[in-house]
């Protein structure tokens, strides 16, 4: 639970968001994913599923970055691996599992794979109207979403409208007509301008993208796909001073300033900031009550007072060495409601860590290692420091193995001739043997 944002967040190991969401949406959104193996498909379905609607296999994606790995519209040609993903996930959760297909190259192929499908227990099937190698420029096959439609009785949801049909919501329900489908799935349609939805009709571009805007500020969405998005809205537009704008932009608060809402973006900061100061303060509390062994100090490192290539970390570890203590033990923990890390090292029995989070566990490392340090009176490698032994003795060790590396060298070449020599002496004594 991201508590600043009150977000639902599911993160990687190398601490980037995969997918976030709220209490609002619980009951709405449908969790779509790629996979060619099922119970992997499973693990991650267990992850969110209770905090999604309904869990989606993609089966349709033609992209090379999906179909290489096995997954999306690489499936089609292997039904039995789609039954068997199908099957694990309906049998191994309790939210209701649906796929979306593309149409295969005959219509008897189609209908056949779509009823073995529809007996996995699937709630629906979208079906996208296209075959795998057709683009948004092919003509939707609405005849064969129709055929579907018509063949089983789960419910088909169709899609791949938004280039032939879908301009106004009024074209959402003639599309579902010309399909004979149970609903409509819209995607490029709905990303040129997500008012598609709207019964009274298209909201102005830049009344949306505003909208979209704030929603990407407060739920602190990275800048990267929010910029995606908004040129996929402005599309044409692009190449106007306002497109290149946003092309150019580097940042959440460029993309803000860019539509004139730097204002938004700077109170809308200000609260979360403040909101994730209190928080950690609060939470600092606790930690203090229960910590009161670890000796803490509050220093950040910053790599640019220290030497390339030597840290804090490698200080402590030569002084561990020297005097005969147990190498320095670290032990790091992420607080959740900002993805902070902190980091406490264990010298000779005593704790140190600094009372200061930092973005990511290496930088955490070296501040726990300089309070170290300064509390034992040791020099930690800065720049100030003078004259640094640890960069005195990798010179002395390069020199050495240069040194080393001569000297073999030098063996190699002496060997060489040698050999040479022994070669043409024993040439030689050959030759005299032989008759002539």
């Amino acid at each position: 639970m991201q508590e600043v944002l009150e977000t639902v967040d599911f993160v990687a190991p190398n601490e980037r968001v995969v997918f976030r969401t709220c209490v609002r949406e619980r009951d709405c959104v449908v969790f779509q994913m790629g996979s060619a193996d099922a119970e992997r498909a499973l693990a991650v379905a267990k992850l969110v599923e209770n905090d999604v609607a309904g869990i989606d296999v993609n089966m349709g994606c033609p992209k090379e970055y999906s179909t290489k790995a096995g997954m999306g519209a690489a499936l089609l040609s292997d039904p039995d691996k789609i039954e068997c993903i199908l099957s694990t996930l309906v049998k191994g959760i309790c939210k209701p599992v649906t796929c979306k297909i593309r149409i295969l190259p005959s219509l008897e192929d189609t209908i056949s794979l779509v009823k073995r499908i529809e007996k996995t227990g699937v709630a629906a099937i979208a079906v996208h109207g296209r075959k795998k190698e057709e683009r948004p420029q092919h003509p939707v096959h609405c005849e064969v979403i129709k055929a579907i439609s018509e063949a089983v009785s789960v419910p088909v949801i169709a899609n791949g409208g938004s280039h032939d049909f879908i301009k106004e919501y009024t074209d959402i329900e003639a599309f579902q007509q010309a399909t004979g489908a149970s609903s409509v799935m819209i995607a490029r349609a709905a990303m040129w301008n997500p008012s598609i939805f709207r019964r009274k009709g298209l909201c102005p571009l830049k009344e949306v993208m505003q909208e979209y805007i704030k929603y990407a500020v407060r739920y602190d969405n990275h800048y990267t796909n929010t910029k995606y998005c908004l040129c996929q809205m402005l599309r044409e537009q692009l190449e106007s001073t306002e497109g290149k704008k946003l092309h150019a932009a580097q940042s959440t608060q460029e993309i803000c300033e860019v539509f004139e809402m730097g204002s938004f973006y700077e109170e809308t900061t200000a609260i979360l900031e403040a909101k994730a100061s209190l928080k950690a303060k609060t939470q600092d509390k606790d930690e203090q009550m229960e910590d009161t062994d670890v000796i803490k100090m509050t220093v950040r490192f910053d790599k640019r007072e220290y030497p390339p290539q030597i840290t804090p970390k490698m200080y402590l570890l030569e002084w561990c060495r020297k005097v005969k203590h147990p190498q320095p033990v670290y032990e790091t923990v992420q607080r959740p409601l900002d993805k902070l890390f902190c980091s406490v090292v264990t010298v000779a029995e005593q704790k140190y860590r600094s009372t200061l989070w930092d973005k990511s566990k290496k930088l955490a490392e070296q501040t726990a290692a300089i309070v170290c340090l300064r509390t034992l009176g040791l020099p930690e490698g800065k720049l100030n420091e003078g004259e640094n032994h640890l960069i005195n003795k990798r010179k002395r060790e390069n020199q050495e193995f240069l040194n080393n590396k001569e000297h073999e060298d030098d063996l190699l070449v002496e060997a060489s001739h040698k050999r040479v020599h022994f070669t043409e002496g024993a040439s030689d004594s050959s030759s005299s043997e032989v008759p002539r």
